[in-house]
């Protein structure tokens, strides 16, 4: 199975191909004849006269980046122009290890929000929740802020302070959180027997390691009675990963397939034999961070009846990114393709529909937290992908969701629920 690399945004998780590509002059002439051309007139004449008669000099160079951003700007939120500086910053955010608080954010409202702590950074323990609007940042509003600059003013040096002043809920009055940067090194996976036979394992993110450390926990483990997989605050990772943490737990069947425009996004990603651990019932664990590859997995391991969902709906970002370096040192993050579960559902925007709804608590939360908790989700950014076409509104033979009206944690209702092997017997013949 041959898998294009991805990479994970400092921003809204996301799936990046990396593509080098040149200048294709049959394309250029095509635009000519489709009726690029007079608009590309209408730029220069622009251009020109910006350049004669404005009242002062401006660099062409800053013209014409101002442009590509505002073309680029009418797309979906999750495309972008990344100049040198922000396409770095992109990088850097993929090795896993940076000066921050570690959050992913998001535009909502035109309010700059948080998508997701995650999961042992400062931020995730400082108390920042899902939903918080950010206002200020040390002091500077960040109304008309691009995410990009925002991100900059968030990372920083090691032990540094910065202040971020939130809105949280229905409150009125803001409040300031002052965090001190950590280099934000995300350890990917995290394992642990709740009780004998029985394993946990929450995956942060996906990296380049993520399915060799899950298989290597579950080799650890040994034999297990049940396994809860927790994907909550999981902002998403490599597309590789994905499939090959899908695959350890499916011994067939399709995991994902993505479709765009032209052909070559046009993939299927299918499940492999070799090395699938079995034989065990499966809890996933979701809530409204857990996104795009984090929802590649829940989505394949429900859509295969492998596993029971639980928690509150995902994210729902089921869109495909390509990187397209320029000349210049800066980058094109253009969607290019749309994905969509095993049974054709299209999540995009919408979001994985947990099997058993069991409202959101962290440990660290209270009543009122969770009562004034709101998820930023996909379909509450500016100009989002709609689902597609293609996709299916819902599943067939599905489990029938029921709604858990209680606070305790999810992680403990999961456990409840795999020590009732009935549950699992009962949802595995569901169709």
């Amino acid at each position: 199975m041959k898998i294009r690399k991805m990479f994970i945004l400092g921003g809204v998780a996301g799936f990046l191909v990396i593509a080098f590509a040149g200048v294709n002059f049959t394309k250029v002439l095509r635009a000519e004849i489709s009726g690029v051309y007079p608009q590309l007139e209408k730029f220069t004449d622009c251009l020109s006269i910006i350049e004669k008669s404005y009242v002062e000099d401006v660099p062409p160079e800053k013209l014409i980046e101002g442009a590509i951003k505002g073309m680029v700007s009418v797309l979906d939120p999750h495309s972008a122009y990344l100049t040198k500086e922000g396409y770095k910053e992109m990088q850097i955010s993929t090795t896993g290890s940076f000066g921050g608080l570690g959050i992913e954010i998001g535009v909502r409202d035109e309010v700059l929000t948080v998508i997701t702590p995650i999961d042992g950074t400062p931020a995730f323990r400082a108390g920042v929740l899902p939903g918080d609007k950010i206002i200020k940042i040390d002091g500077k509003q960040t109304a008309d802020m691009s995410l990009e600059d925002a991100v900059k003013l968030l990372r920083g040096p090691k032990g540094t302070d910065v202040t971020i002043t939130i809105l949280r809920g229905n409150q009125e009055n803001p409040t300031d959180m002052t965090i001190t940067r950590a280099i934000i090194h995300i350890e990917s996976v995290k394992s642990e027997m709740l009780e004998p036979g029985y394993g946990y394992i929450k995956v942060r993110n996906f990296q380049v390691d993520t399915a060799d450390d899950i298989r290597s926990s579950l080799e650890e483990m040994g034999p297990l009675k049940g396994l809860i997989l927790d994907l909550r605050y999981n902002p998403g990772g490599l597309l590789d990963q994905a499939v090959s943490v899908s695959d350890i737990f499916l011994s067939s069947g399709l995991i994902v397939y993505t479709d765009g425009r032209r052909p070559e996004e046009k993939t299927e990603y299918r499940a492999r034999k070799e090395g699938s651990f079995e034989g065990f019932p499966m809890i996933v664990l979701i809530n409204g961070g857990s996104a795009s590859a984090a929802e590649i997995v829940s989505g394949a391991l429900q859509d295969n009846k492998r596993a029971i969902v639980v928690g509150v709906k995902s994210f729902g970002k089921a869109s495909v990114q390509s990187i397209r370096p320029l000349s210049d040192g800066s980058a094109l993050k253009l969607t290019v393709a749309r994905y969509y579960t095993p049974s054709g559902r299209s999540i995009q925007a919408t979001g994985i529909e947990p099997d058993i709804w069991v409202d959101q608590r962290t440990p660290e939360a209270d009543v009122e937290e969770v009562k004034t908790q709101t998820f930023l989700r996909e379909k509450d950014l500016k100009d989002h992908l709609a689902p597609g076409n293609e996709g299916k509104s819902g599943r067939t033979g599905e489990y029938t969701p029921r709604s858990i009206l209680d606070n305790d944690y999810q992680l403990k209702y999961g456990l409840d629920l795999l020590k009732s092997w009935e549950v699992f017997h009962w949802a595995r013949k569901a169709a």
